[in-house]
């Protein structure tokens, strides 16, 4: 069983702007099958499910990603040794979490790390993506504010892929739940913050062990990361305040 997290550089590097490609795409699905991230320049938002890997773009539609495209921020796993379980009733982002802790709780979990598919039906999704801003030392609650789009996906079915850092590691990825979507016809997608889903079935996997790639770029080293803002990733983590087109 695989119990390792695989993560492209650090959460903070991102927050503070470093968003040159790392690794590419082909190189990075060698770690994980499932996961999230962005695109270098923070083009578009990352879901990595079932072994390939797509890409939400700033209009909410998704495209499968080339292997050479180049990954700044990821984090992914395999779904080796999942539990799986069923959800029903009516959930927001905030009731799914606490369902999730709940459940993780139960495995003595909360202070491990987590990969997890649900596929689930939603009266509602919403969701942003972005377009590319190439620029360094600028940053992401800078770039997401030129250049982010939010919208609302209705009555769909389709995935939310994620995963969970404990709070003792906040920083190096966001703590908590971290979620993005796509549609069952790979189609429509993006990073979510808020959601109505009726029912669910959820694979999750308990991680134990973590291997961070960091930038070899000198350029990585010109960012203070114990700077980062922890308000700024918080306010970016949970979504965006810009009107939200109906797609």
């Amino acid at each position: 069983m695989d119990a390792k997290m695989f993560q492209v550089s650090t959460l903070q590097s991102l927050a503070l702007g470093y968003t040159r490609a790392v690794i590419t795409v082909g190189e990075l699905m060698q770690h994980g099958e499932t996961g999230l991230g962005t695109f270098e320049d923070v083009n578009g938002e990352m879901i990595a499910i079932d072994g390939k890997c797509w890409r939400a773009m700033d209009d909410g539609s998704v495209a499968e990603a080339g292997d050479s495209r180049g990954v700044p921020f990821s984090a992914v796993a395999y779904m080796d040794g999942c539990r799986e379980f069923e959800l029903s009733g009516n959930y927001t982002m905030e009731s799914l979490k606490n369902e999730l802790n709940n459940r993780i709780e139960e495995d003595f979990g909360l202070n491990s790390m987590h990969v997890i598919q649900i596929h689930g039906t939603f009266e509602k999704i919403y969701a942003r993506s972005e377009a590319p801003y190439r620029s360094h030392h600028v940053t992401l609650k800078e770039m997401l504010d030129t250049t982010q789009t939010s919208f609302e996906f209705s009555d769909i079915t389709g995935s939310l892929v994620g995963v969970y850092y404990p709070d003792y590691m906040d920083g190096i990825n966001a703590a908590g739940w971290h979620l993005h979507f796509v549609n069952d016809e790979r189609t429509k997608g993006g990073h979510v913050y808020e959601i109505q889903m009726t029912k669910g079935k959820v694979r999750l996997a308990k991680k134990t062990s973590i291997e961070i790639l960091l930038p070899k770029d000198p350029a990585f080293d010109t960012y203070a990361l114990k700077s980062a803002s922890k308000d700024e990733i918080k306010q970016v983590e949970q979504g965006s305040e810009q009107t939200t087109q109906s797609k």
